[in-house]
């Protein structure tokens, strides 16, 4: 998984679907405070399986996706 995507993610599901902003400035002012807030104590990402059981989880999904008939 690509870590721009994660972190992204991870903005997204800590702190813009728990916010209501009424224009693109308090968007913008909102994205900001979060990723200063983030910058003041950033924490690294710590994978909890290893590369083998993702590409085995990987490659079960693809084999699934290509069976479906799509």
């Amino acid at each position: 998984m690509n870590m721009v995507e994660r972190w992204f993610a991870e903005l997204t599901e800590k702190w813009l679907r728990r916010g209501t902003h009424h224009s693109t400035k308090e968007l913008k002012e909102s994205i900001t405070y979060w990723i200063d807030q983030w910058n003041d104590d950033p924490r690294p990402y710590v994978w909890h399986k290893s590369a083998d059981e993702i590409l085995t989880t990987l490659a079960a999904y693809t084999q699934r996706i290509s069976d479906s008939g799509h």
